[in-house]
């Protein structure tokens, strides 16, 4: 017979670093009262006392050498999801890519326990009675130190590989990343299709402004503002002001004596007709 040992566990039987989901495992056992039963368990687990240890479906079936000549065969299983249940739960896993990549990865996503609650479910067990376990030792404590191996063995495989805590809910790795694939591939065929639209938008966009370049390099930027042609004199009509108001009369009061006042206004009022008629006869390109 091939002996499994427990090469992850160090002299106290523990694991070291532990991973937040092996935790969660290891502390069923934990909150069990008989700790010399548990040391016992560590023991078995350490020493290699784990003959062998196998899943038939979502069971784990192990044999335990004990005290015995004959193994013990033990088993363990908790309550499997439905497959409504797992619907549900890789259709909410299949939003998130960084959960399939996490887990391909050998990692439990930190978060990923909320999938589950939001869907009504605990991929975790909550107590030690929620775990059905059996053994065929005589021992009538649940559980024996071949169990509590068994406990100790499956957390050192939940380090290497997350998914086994799923197949003890009903479902294989196989079918977890299947499942995640058929859901993300109308997914991954939209966004590829929206990809390409934006990749022909900015091509676009990069053809109008290689066009807008090339006519601001042919453009003049001193000649901006010239014009070549001329108006036609139709549409320029020139007429003096209709209130015959100069620029006197807008600009207000002239602050001098009122003598000098009306003598400075008077001449003003000559230089300034005197411009204006100048000013319309060079606008309609008249010699005086």
């Amino acid at each position: 017979m091939t002996r499994i040992k427990a090469t992850g566990l160090n002299n106290d039987g523990n694991l070291p670093q532990q991973e937040w989901w092996v935790v969660r495992w290891l502390e069923l056992l934990d909150s069990y009262r008989f700790k010399k039963r548990l040391e016992r368990a560590r023991n078995y687990a350490r020493e290699g006392h784990i003959l062998s240890i196998e899943f038939s479906g979502s069971e784990v079936l192990a044999k335990v050498q004990g005290t015995e000549p004959e193994p013990y065969q033990v088993s363990l299983s908790l309550d499997p999801f439905t497959d409504e249940d797992w619907d549900f739960i890789i259709e909410s896993l299949s939003k998130k890519a960084i959960f399939s990549a996490q887990l391909l990865s050998g990692k439990m996503p930190d978060n990923i326990e909320r999938v589950f609650t939001d869907n009504g479910l605990s991929v975790f067990p909550f107590t030690l009675s929620d775990v059905h376990s059996r053994c065929s030792c005589p021992d009538k404590a649940n559980p024996c130190k071949h169990i509590g191996a068994i406990y100790y063995q499956l957390a050192e495989r939940f380090r290497e590989d997350p998914f086994i805590i799923f197949k003890l809910r009903g479902r294989t790795k196989h079918q977890i990343l299947e499942g995640l694939r058929n859901l993300r591939k109308p997914r991954m065929s939209q966004d590829e299709n929206t990809s390409d639209e934006l990749k022909e938008t900015i091509n676009k966009n990069q053809e109008i402004q290689e066009n807008i370049t090339q006519e601001n390099q042919s453009l003049d930027i001193k000649q901006f503002w010239q014009y070549q042609e001329s108006l036609d004199s139709s549409l320029v009509v020139i007429v003096p002001p209709t209130d015959n108001k100069i620029v006197l009369d807008i600009l207000g009061r002239i602050p001098l004596a009122y003598e000098e006042t009306n003598i400075v206004k008077d001449y003003l009022q000559q230089v300034y007709q005197t411009v204006s008629q100048q000013a319309m006869m060079t606008a309609l390109k008249r010699d005086e």
